[in-house]
């Protein structure tokens, strides 16, 4: 079958969070999944936390309701809070009409349980259940979704209300904080757009395409839009930690509050090098960021999208401190471009054993497509040549970009160093996921340390619907 058919680090932040709804919402959920006796032999055969797969109606700002699928009726889903080392087993029950999968994306896990097709991992046929099990590692925030295929039907894949944080707690206390925050970006009510309108704000000189796009109706933070729910109240002189997820299908974000800046700890839930503060962030498809905001700036304000149309259909979400009142505002950050390498070292990292040169590239729609087909080296998914690696090398992927679209790349059940951007070298930035930008080039390097088949792909669903993806195969 294919598609088509924390922290560790960084400051003086001892662990007391306060009360605040958008956390203990999740982790009352997180507790009434049902965790498993202490007493093993009480109930030898219960899973410790249990998801549901269920069609769900979301009521995301007065009078706004999205018909979509969730985990436990809920977006995000439940907050899976899990030690490193200790084995955890999930059972999924699929209460939708579709057959489904739940990726554990982040975690460096077997074939069987990571939760790809394309690997090897069991669908959930609609009406049935399925066991997973295994070691979380490592530590950090990760999370989980569908990694169902989509194709030309809006309403499956990343495109529903799938997904949901799973945090791998194991390192030493992450310092002080007051404030614990999960916060999930989405996209809702997709429709096809035509590639022309999108393409307007492309400069003259990026390749033209012919297919369509994705648009979208609506965007929340978690399941609110902007101005719905609860907002965030914070007290003067807090610190926050926030986790921040992009759960969009296929939308990449920058996220502002104005008067504060973001102190990037970790990405993809992996410390960073240099921890920076910035005035915005950037998140790429399936991208996280934690990041400690001190709240200096009283006043009532929106955490929200650079983007004013973005904003406007619901990508923000309110901070109000203790005392303040009135209608939140809004400023725009003056303009700075994302740049990795900020959180990185600057000396050149080790030396891999092999270099492999991948070229993304599109081919405009293929038959009766909406949608344009995508290639790596000129061959798309599933009719593509493996990635042949092994166990103990390390390995470094050249991807040059050759495309007008952003790239999300995401390598499964590893764990990848960013080691050039453009023409500037780093090391030491540790992900899962990386963002290609347009007619670019960007070098990851990899430890062949997790044998068996590992997809490779862009994490836009759209993109890997329509044949971005690729087979790193160990051989012996």
């Amino acid at each position: 079958m294919n598609r088509r058919s924390f922290l560790a680090s960084a400051g003086a932040f001892a662990l007391s969070p306060a009360a605040n709804p958008l956390l203990l919402a999740q982790s009352n959920a997180a507790v009434a999944l049902g965790k498993k006796s202490s007493s093993p032999a009480k109930n030898a055969s219960a899973a410790d936390y249990t998801l549901r797969i269920d069609p769900t109606s979301l009521e995301i700002s007065p009078g706004v309701t999205i018909k979509t699928v969730a985990y436990n009726g809920q977006v995000p889903g439940p907050l899976l809070r899990l030690r490193e080392g200790k084995p955890v087993v999930i059972d999924v029950l699929n209460n939708s009409p579709e057959q489904d999968i739940v990726h554990w994306h982040g975690l460096a896990i077997d074939v069987i349980n990571d939760g790809a097709m394309e690997e090897g991992s069991p669908m959930i046929p609609a009406g049935s259940r399925l066991r997973y099990s295994f070691t979380p590692r490592p530590t950090g925030t990760r999370w989980y979704h569908t990694h169902a295929g989509a194709g030309g039907n809006l309403s499956l894949g990343t495109y529903t209300g799938q997904f949901g944080f799973l945090l791998v707690d194991g390192r030493p206390d992450p310092g002080h904080y007051d404030q614990e925050l999960f916060l999930a970006i989405h996209h809702w009510e997709p429709s096809f757009v035509p590639m022309a309108e999108t393409m307007q704000a492309q400069s003259a000189n990026m390749p033209a395409t012919s297919g369509s796009d994705v648009g979208y109706k609506y965007a929340t933070i978690n399941q609110h839009r902007l101005g719905a729910g609860e907002p965030i109240r914070v007290k003067q002189g807090q610190h926050v930690l926030m986790h921040l997820l992009n759960a969009s299908a296929t939308e990449n974000v920058l996220l502002s509050l104005p008067g504060h800046t973001f102190k990037v700890l970790a990405m993809d839930g992996n410390p960073v090098p240099n921890p920076t503060s910035v005035e915005m962030v950037s998140l790429a498809v399936a991208e996280r960021i934690d990041c400690v905001v001190e709240m200096n700036s009283p006043g009532v304000w929106i955490l929200g999208s650079t983007n004013d149309k973005s904003r406007a259909m619901g990508l923000g979400i309110v901070v109000e401190y203790a005392g303040s009142t009135g209608t939140a505002v809004w400023k725009d950050p003056a303009h700075t471009d994302w740049d990795y390498t900020i959180f990185a070292t600057s000396a050149p990292a080790q030396a891999p054993d092999e270099t492999i040169r991948l070229t993304f590239s599109d081919i405009g729609p293929v038959g009766d497509s909406k949608f344009d087909t995508w290639t790596i080296n000129n061959k798309s998914w599933p009719n593509v040549d493996p990635i042949h690696v092994t166990q103990g090398k390390r390995y470094r992927f050249i991807m040059n970009n050759s495309s007008a679209d952003q790239h999300p790349m995401h390598l499964h059940r590893h764990s990848f160093e960013v080691t050039q951007i453009g023409d500037k070298k780093l090391s030491g930035l540790i992900k899962d996921t990386v963002n290609v930008m347009p007619l670019d080039t960007v070098a990851i390097d990899f430890v062949a340390n997790n044998p068996g088949d590992s997809l490779f792909h862009c994490h836009m669903q759209l993109h890997m619907d329509y044949g971005f993806m690729q087979i790193v195969k160990y051989v012996s």
